[in-house]
């Protein structure tokens, strides 16, 4: 009688739909990536692999049509003479950026493509 051979477990493919899902409840989790991907038997370059195609895709997506939604909200500071003390505008990761009167437009272009391209 031959010995049998070993069983080989082959890994599952997940769906777009799945990795995506991985990569919102790491997000969520509060966990550092080791412990999370221990805790779903996940590889650390498999987790990185999607997190990657994620960022990727939702770039891809707001750079599709260069149109951004935009919130108003509440009026901001007024400046002592009447006029309005600037903007902000926060991203949905969390930078904020504050711009004063009489900001100098140039940097703001370069500030734009150096975030653009990170």
């Amino acid at each position: 009688m031959e010995p049998e051979a070993p069983v080989v477990e082959g890994r599952r493919r997940r769906s777009r739909a799945e990795a995506e899902q991985l990569v919102r409840e790491y997000e969520a989790s509060g966990l550092n990536q080791e412990a999370f991907c221990r805790q779903q038997g996940l590889s650390l370059a498999t987790l990185a692999r999607y997190r990657k195609r994620q960022r990727q895709a939702a770039g891809e997506a707001a750079g599709a049509g260069r149109w951004l939604a935009v919130e108003v909200s509440r009026p901001g500071p007024v400046a002592s003479n009447g006029a309005a003390s600037g903007l902000a505008v926060v991203l949905a990761c969390g930078r904020r950026i504050e711009i004063g009167r009489g900001f100098d437009a140039p940097t703001l272009v370069q500030l734009l493509e150096l975030l653009e391209r990170a």
